[in-house]
């Protein structure tokens, strides 16, 4: 299932004081950072993950997997698409860098994710219902932020 086909959850934004290309860095080596915790590769095995273990090549590119996630789409310095799918859901992560002026890149991440059955609506309740989600993708993008402006 492509990422366009599901339906959207939610999307953030942060404004970074940083180039598309510094931006880009900083975001490949915060998700490999974040998702190489053994906490994330313990969840991926714990919730059935199709990718449970980082692997392929860096930067990230097409075909590269972290806990949890496949990179599908690559376009460097503007677009990062990672899916994934485990028991309760399938999902994409989006990642867009745009121009937000001189020195300053504008980065989103826009989720997108079905979850079938009863089992996948009470994952998306505890998940997402709860702002767990929302937390944790505001606070992988204040990584790459602060990753990004040092």
């Amino acid at each position: 299932m492509g990422n366009a086909s599901l339906p959207y959850v939610d999307e953030h934004v942060t404004v970074v004081a940083a180039e598309a290309e510094v931006v880009w860095r900083g975001l490949g080596e915060t998700l490999d950072r974040s998702f190489s915790r053994p906490r994330a590769a313990g969840y991926a095995r714990l919730v059935g993950c199709a990718d449970r273990t980082a692997s392929g090549p860096r930067p990230l590119g097409d075909g590269a997997t972290l806990p949890g996630f496949r990179v599908v789409s690559s376009v460097p310095g503007r677009e990062l698409v990672l899916e994934g799918r485990h028991r309760y859901s399938v999902y994409a992560l989006v990642f867009r860098l745009d121009h937000a002026g001189p020195g300053r890149t504008r980065l989103s991440a826009q989720t997108r994710a079905a979850f079938p059955g009863l089992a996948g609506r009470l994952y998306r309740r505890l998940a997402v219902g709860t702002g767990g989600h929302a937390i944790g993708v505001r606070r992988l993008l204040a990584a790459v932020r602060r990753q990004s402006e040092r």
